[in-house]
């Protein structure tokens, strides 16, 4: 017999299907993707490098005092479209659904340490 009965091809096929399928509905990670992409500027808590610092003037930390206020749409909005010369956009590197992820893991940045 050259084929496969359809229960034994459906059995090795759907599962296959299922797999991948998990795999796409998996939300980004935002500090995943935060390091990836922001920690070399923004340093690995949001507190900028005095080096960094020093390159780029306008550079924020992503402390609180910066966060507070700022809507998770407006810091999409900063990644969309970048600030200037000294902030690159990232809508070609990073999905909407990345940037929604990045800034949902600022607000954990934001939040002081607790003792």
């Amino acid at each position: 017999m050259k084929y496969l009965p359809l229960a034994i091809a459906l059995a090795i096929v759907l599962p296959l299907g299922a797999r991948n399928a998990g795999a796409q509905a998996q939300a980004p990670d935002g500090q995943v993707l935060y390091r990836e992409n922001c920690r070399s500027c923004h340093g690995t808590t949001g507190v900028p490098t005095p080096r960094m610092a020093a390159l780029y003037k306008n550079l924020v930390a992503l402390d609180s005092a910066y966060l507070t206020g700022r809507s998770e749409d407006s810091i999409v909005a900063v990644l969309q479209s970048g600030i200037g010369r000294d902030m690159k956009s990232y809508k070609e590197k990073l999905t909407p659904e990345q940037m929604h992820a990045v800034a949902a893991y600022l607000s954990v940045l934001a939040k002081p340490a607790t003792p």
